[in-house]
């Protein structure tokens, strides 16, 4: 039998077991006060999922022993917390403009007991950052240190938001690690190459060009490739565009109409077709604006980027 009843959500929105004393009275939603390798944190229960529990038996997480339940003098503490990493923070600014360090200070954030103190930031390679290390050292005593150099992916988990879509952003809210995503996946979807059309907060390509590539994959079969010779219920054509999700072909016919046939309405011919000319970039929305210029490498992630 499966003995955990109730996780937490830590960071990287990952889920952690969580070990309860035989005495303990707890409910889904309560928050609680756990011991975590970083030192003490508060966090709220949740309540298994069966799906959850059937994944955990082959490969169960860490569990994490829970140390009580949160008092009225935990919740002031947590108040005393925030204010007290808006201040670390602050100071934290100071300093690197001090030592004029070429990095972007994202936030601070204390362990619920106040042990340790860790300050992430951004930046274009890496940054020597001994003397601010030091000065930090000396102005949070007792305090242990860390300066965490993440990706601007990471920047924008840590922030949070809400995105195109109108939900909060994927990496705010459940996903647990970023996979690559790269150029190739928005031009076979046919998406518009324009950097407001297909990057996401961060500046990079949105992590659902990953979601969706897989169903692109499945309509596209049957497909006839764009600049192909068809033979259509209209006459001979030559494909001009792909619409993958309504399995669609736009065709122009030799009498220089251009119609809209469902895959099944075509079939593909084996000569080529050299009397239809065609411009694909007029009926694809692969071109970017002209008042727009861009390296499309921006887009993709960087290898010199940590997290």
């Amino acid at each position: 039998m499966f003995k955990y009843e109730f996780a937490i959500r830590l960071q990287k929105n990952q889920y952690f077991p969580v070990t309860l004393s035989r005495t303990a009275r707890v409910k889904h939603g309560q928050f609680i006060v756990v011991r975590t390798e970083k030192g003490e944190e508060v966090a709220k229960l949740v309540k298994i999922p069966e799906p959850v529990i059937e994944q955990w038996k082959e490969n169960l997480p860490e569990p994490v022993p829970m140390v009580r339940t949160v008092t009225q003098k935990d919740l002031d503490n947590l108040k005393d917390r925030d204010e007290k990493e808006r201040q670390a923070f602050v100071k934290c600014l100071e300093l690197v403009d001090k030592h004029e360090l070429p990095m972007r200070l994202v936030t601070s954030s204390y362990t619920f007991d106040k042990k340790r103190l860790t300050f992430y930031f951004t930046a274009n390679g890496r940054v020597d950052f001994r003397d601010l290390l030091k000065n930090l050292t000396q102005t949070f005593r007792r305090t242990r240190i860390d300066l965490r150099h993440i990706g601007v992916r990471d920047e924008t988990s840590l922030i949070d938001g809400y995105g195109l879509c109108g939900r909060q952003f994927c990496c705010s809210s459940w996903l647990k690690k970023f996979n690559s995503v790269n150029i190739r996946l928005a031009k076979d979807q046919g998406l518009p190459i324009n950097p407001t059309k297909i990057s996401g907060t961060c500046g990079r390509l949105m992590c659902c060009l990953n979601y969706e590539y897989p169903i692109y994959l499945e309509a596209a079969v049957g497909m006839p490739p764009v600049g192909s010779g068809v033979m259509t219920p209209e006459g001979i054509g030559r494909v001009c565009a792909l619409h993958f999700l309504n399995s669609t072909a736009v065709v122009k016919l030799e009498d220089g109409r251009v119609s809209e046939f469902k895959k099944h309405e075509i079939e593909m011919l084996d000569e080529d077709v050299t009397g239809i000319n065609i411009d694909i970039s007029d009926y694809t929305q692969e071109q970017t604006d002209e008042d727009i210029q861009i390296d499309l490498s921006e887009l993709e992630d960087k290898d010199d980027e940590y997290t």
